[in-house]
């Protein structure tokens, strides 16, 4: 069976190992672009099979929390081809995910003021940071019109054409955390009569139509996509069945062997166990590249690979303060903790300013 430091091909994307850095928001962007420390922030985590970056919305009204980058502008495309030449340098791939909050945001973070989009017109009750250290209820969105949903299709479309001309070896769409995606997703956020509500078909239907659009457009072995079928994130609530519902969003998504799906298993940064839900029977009905994601440490990591479970670990908060995690992982060093204060905002500090480990003779 293989390790967690064989290499191994997803797609047309060549990893040297098999951990990922899962997608970490940090909220260091200006005027929502990436600079300098996101090349040296990226740049130092090359050593991981493959990064993920921090989500980055596709269009303005995408944009749910301060400071976060987009993907929709020619100054943000330049912004990132520094960044992916950097970890291309070191040796590294690196995928952008594509993001849109849906009504995780606030009407000063929309465009004009308007109110946020969802799948609803009901509000989340949950809060989002505006400004650094200002935490603040969302506002209540309005449901995007039937006719509004091939442009925002065509946005993921651009977005992920965006981020080809910017070096990246792929896109990862985000459909968890109870983001735009999964507002259409669960039954408990998508309260439609049209096409896109009621019926599992239906309330899956955007999910395929964005994953099938961007795989056409710059070809499925580029392109990949995190679920997180029970994680109660962002106030998006249990569906209903949510085992039939991502059964039949795998199931559709099979045939066009997509790169990679990355699965949130459980709570997201939370419990593993939140919810009964039957992960070996996702990647049986996907088929291709799974890669697991939750609080994976160095043992379960190890296990989840060389078992079969997964073909790929993808972690997160320790990569914060162990931008070698994957020499630490393979020499079974210590990891160090990351400084929670400086988690969201702010400059260096917390950022790139973590050591790498001395290995001690």
């Amino acid at each position: 069976m293989p390790t967690l430091f064989d290499p191994v091909r997803f797609g047309d994307i060549q990893l040297a190992n098999r951990v990922v850095m899962a997608p970490l928001t940090r909220n260091r962007a200006t005027h929502q672009t990436p600079h300098g420390l996101h090349v040296e922030y990226y740049r130092q985590r090359a050593g991981a099979g493959l990064l993920i970056t921090e989500a980055s919305q596709i269009r303005p009204d995408g944009q749910g929390y301060f400071d976060t980058p987009g993907i929709h502008t020619p100054e943000q495309i330049a912004a990132w081809q520094q960044v992916t030449d950097a970890v291309h340098a070191a040796g590294g791939r690196i995928v952008i995910q594509l993001w849109h909050v849906g009504r995780i945001s606030v009407k000063r973070l929309q465009p004009g003021g308007q109110p946020p989009v969802s799948s609803t017109h009901r509000a989340a009750k949950t809060r989002t940071y505006a400004a650094q250290g200002e935490l603040v209820p969302t506002d209540v969105p309005r449901a995007l019109a039937t006719d509004e949903i091939p442009q925002l299709i065509a946005d993921y479309v651009q977005a992920a054409r965006n981020a080809m001309a910017a070096g990246f070896d792929g896109v990862e769409v985000h459909g968890a955390n109870g983001y735009l995606l999964e507002q259409f997703l669960r039954d408990s956020a998508n309260d439609r009569s049209d096409a896109y509500g009621g019926s599992i078909e239906n309330r899956a239907r955007l999910l395929i139509e964005v994953m099938t659009a961007i795989a056409d457009a710059i070809g499925p072995g580029r392109t990949a996509l995190r679920l997180s079928p029970v994680t109660p994130a962002n106030d998006i609530g249990q569906d209903s069945d949510p085992q039939a519902l991502f059964n039949h969003v795998v199931e559709r998504l099979a045939p066009l062997q997509l790169a990679f799906l990355e699965v949130v298993e459980g709570a997201t940064g939370g419990t593993r166990d939140h919810a009964p839900f039957d992960y070996a029977e996702l990647r049986r009905r996907f088929r291709g590249p799974y890669i697991a994601n939750n609080g994976y440490d160095r043992a379960m990591a190890l296990d989840a690979v060389a078992s079969g479970r997964a073909d790929a670990v993808a972690i997160g908060r320790p990569f914060i303060a162990n931008p070698d995690l994957v020499a630490r992982i393979r020499d079974d060093l210590p990891w160090a903790t990351p400084r929670k204060e400086s988690f969201y905002g702010g400059g260096a500090e917390g950022y790139t300013d973590y050591p790498a480990a001395v290995k001690t003779a």
